[in-house]
């Protein structure tokens, strides 16, 4: 009854820490805060300082001099630089304008994958914990997904979400208000941008950054080439390798689309996987409602078409993919003191 009574005066707030993008909701706000999940560090003989972070430090990355770097805290999902996380979180809540010198006041749901371990999870809470948080809950990005996306999670049915992040691939069936299964792939966006910079290094001998390879998936990237498009192309600038000099070449979209088929396949491969491993009541609801798609990758152009072609389901692209892991944690702060719904939360 007092903790209960003590949640009334605490502010709730929900943080997907992706790998590319970092977003904040707050209970009874809303949305207040998407950024990059990147931090500029200016290195001396005092050691690391902080010269920008998010949008700014975004900016910078491929870009800086010496003594200075733009770096990802977060690879795969999970984090690889546990102070610059806690760096990252305390100035994106101060943006958000949510004090956190009292921590008391502040319940915080962080978002994880499904297959982090116990070391990768107490990262996260050591993370929070040093942005301000008292109470730290953690849910799985494919159960706050399929909230996001609007999926009946409440009833006895099977809902299907595949959340195609920057670091991670999140796939997971949910059923009254459980995770039936769950499976999890550090294959996703960052892997298309790697394929990219590997192949137009090979092919080409130019060398691009990873800010220029998101730029050609965007611009040019499809799972599935029409006819129409198979020569829609692109001028990229780089730097040849062996001269050493600037490099402008022509790449078009059915090449693109040729090195992207490997991760694709895999995430596909992963798919088929859950659907052969879950129920067979729950298949039949998944054949006749289909495979949601989520996540800032599943904008990738026709990925839809390919994954309903090699999966034979009807695949439904969400509504603003990008942003349903922090809608659906929106969601689920409202449940955070209900045990009906304890079954949410990863304890």
């Amino acid at each position: 009854m007092l903790k209960r009574l003590l949640n009334v005066f605490s502010t709730d707030v929900a943080i997907d820490l992706g790998t590319a993008n970092t977003a904040i909701c707050v209970a009874k706000r809303g949305v207040v805060l998407q950024q990059p999940t990147v931090v500029a560090i200016r290195r001396n003989d005092m050691g690391r300082s902080v010269a920008a972070v998010g949008h700014d430090a975004k900016d910078m990355l491929g870009r800086t001099p010496i003594g200075l770097n733009a770096i990802r805290p977060l690879k795969d999902g999970v984090i690889a630089d546990l102070e610059m996380t806690e760096v990252l979180l305390q100035y994106f809540l101060r943006q958000a304008n949510i004090k956190t010198k009292v921590k008391k006041n502040m319940r915080t749901l962080v978002s994880i994958p499904a297959k982090a371990t116990l070391l990768e999870l107490r990262a996260v809470r050591e993370a929070a914990d040093g942005a301000g948080a008292n109470e730290i809950v953690l849910i799985q990005q494919a159960m706050a997904a399929a909230m996001g996306a609007g999926l009946p999670i409440d009833q006895p049915c099977g809902s299907m979400i595949v959340n195609i992040g920057a670091g991670t691939t999140e796939i997971g069936v949910i059923s009254l208000l459980g995770s039936v299964y769950s499976d999890s792939l550090r294959i996703a966006g960052d892997s298309f941008n790697t394929r990219i910079v590997t192949y137009l290094r090979r092919q080409y001998g130019c060398l691009i950054g990873e800010a220029t390879a998101e730029h050609i998936k965007q611009e040019i990237g499809m799972a599935l080439v029409l006819p129409e498009q198979a020569h829609q192309e692109m001028e990229v600038r780089g730097r040849h390798l062996s001269a050493g000099v600037p490099a402008v070449i022509k790449v078009n979209a059915q090449e693109i689309s040729q090195i992207l088929q490997e991760p694709l396949k895999n995430i596909i491969d992963a798919i088929k996987n859950t659907l052969e491993d879950m129920p067979a009541e729950l298949s039949g609801d998944i054949a006749e409602r289909g495979i949601v798609l989520t996540g800032g990758s599943a904008k990738l152009r026709y990925i839809d078409k390919l994954f309903s072609q090699e999966v034979g389901l009807p695949i439904i692209i969400a509504e603003d993919p990008e942003s349903c892991v922090i809608r659906g944690m929106g969601k689920a702060l409202a449940f955070l003191d209900n045990p009906a719904y304890d079954s949410l939360f990863v304890h």
